[in-house]
């Protein structure tokens, strides 16, 4: 197995320029964690200021469509998103959908009401009308617990529902493997193709051979929180799914950004460059593109 230490080395020798047509598919701009939250805890335009630079950086290297992910009451900004999008010539897309991790905090109190078929209306209609300046584009998920409970089952059920009535592919925050293959067995009861699912967070889950179950029923394992630190690890696991003939059912990016809303200035804000000069030169060179081109397509249509 690789060292890090030879990882270092690799990408301080090796740095790719880019690549045209490239996407990512697990980032963010703006996060709040304080809950249900309004813009006017932020200023938009200082986030942009902020922002912006950063997203110059991997345009340059290629980026043409970047996933924010961040999820509705957890500081999801269409406007915003709209705003940069435009003003940087990137294809910046935002989501619908209802996330259960974060210990809830992204849960309003209606949603405990509601039956997952209610709940997927409201997803299905903003997938149809738009959100303010924006259409979502996927629909965003998370669950907190394994084995999944009722609320966790309800809001994938609602996902599945709005994702089979929209077209719409669903990234679900997952922690552990068996709480992917519990959401697998709702797509398939609610007769939705695994292909629509993508399990985030997968490299959370150190039995690989439930990466290859998930892959093998059809389903989006995604590598994600791609970083210096943990590059060997990710580089392992792509590697062990490629050896199965599953890189065709692999996602990798970063996590990374953001503006904090809450910190003064918006805390640390890492930039998005590292996956294309850090971690994509140590990867097979056939991998590459296969990795952030022809996959996000493949799962995000």
């Amino acid at each position: 197995m690789i060292t890090r230490r030879a990882f270092i080395a690799g990408a301080a020798g090796a740095a790719l320029q880019g690549i045209e047509g490239s996407t990512l598919v697990h980032e963010h701009i703006l996060v709040d964690f304080g809950g249900i939250v309004s813009p006017g805890r932020y200023s938009r335009a200082e986030v942009v200021r902020i922002a912006r630079p950063k997203l110059e950086e991997v345009k340059k290297l290629g980026c043409q469509r970047f996933l924010e992910c961040t999820p509705n009451y957890l500081g999801r900004d269409p406007e915003l998103l709209a705003r940069l999008s435009d003003a940087v010539g990137i294809e910046i897309w935002t989501n619908t959908g209802i996330y259960g991790a974060a210990d809830r905090k992204a849960v309003p109190s209606f949603v405990h009401s509601l039956t997952a078929e209610r709940l997927a209306r409201r997803f299905i209609s903003e997938a149809t009308n738009g959100i303010g300046a924006m259409k979502p584009r996927f629909i965003k998920t998370g669950v907190q617990t394994s084995p999944l409970d009722e609320l966790d089952r309800k809001l994938v059920r609602a996902a599945a529902i709005a994702s089979r009535e929209t077209g719409l592919t669903v990234a679900s925050h997952t922690g552990t493997g068996r709480a992917a293959l519990e959401e697998l067995e709702i797509f398939a009861d609610e007769k939705v193709s695994a292909e629509k699912f993508v399990w985030v967070h997968a490299n959370a889950e150190k039995d690989r051979s439930i990466h290859e179950k998930v892959a093998r029923a059809g389903g989006w394992v995604e590598f994600d929180g791609v970083s210096e630190s943990g590059a060997a690890w990710h580089r392992d696991c792509i590697r062990w799914m490629a050896e199965r003939n599953l890189l065709g059912k692999v996602l990798i990016s970063q996590d990374s950004g953001w503006y904090n809303v809450g910190e003064p200035g918006g805390g640390n804000f890492r930039g998005y460059t590292y996956i294309y000069t850090g971690f994509l030169p140590l990867l097979e060179p056939a991998w590459r593109r296969q990795l952030m081109v022809t996959n996000p397509k493949a799962a995000f249509g």
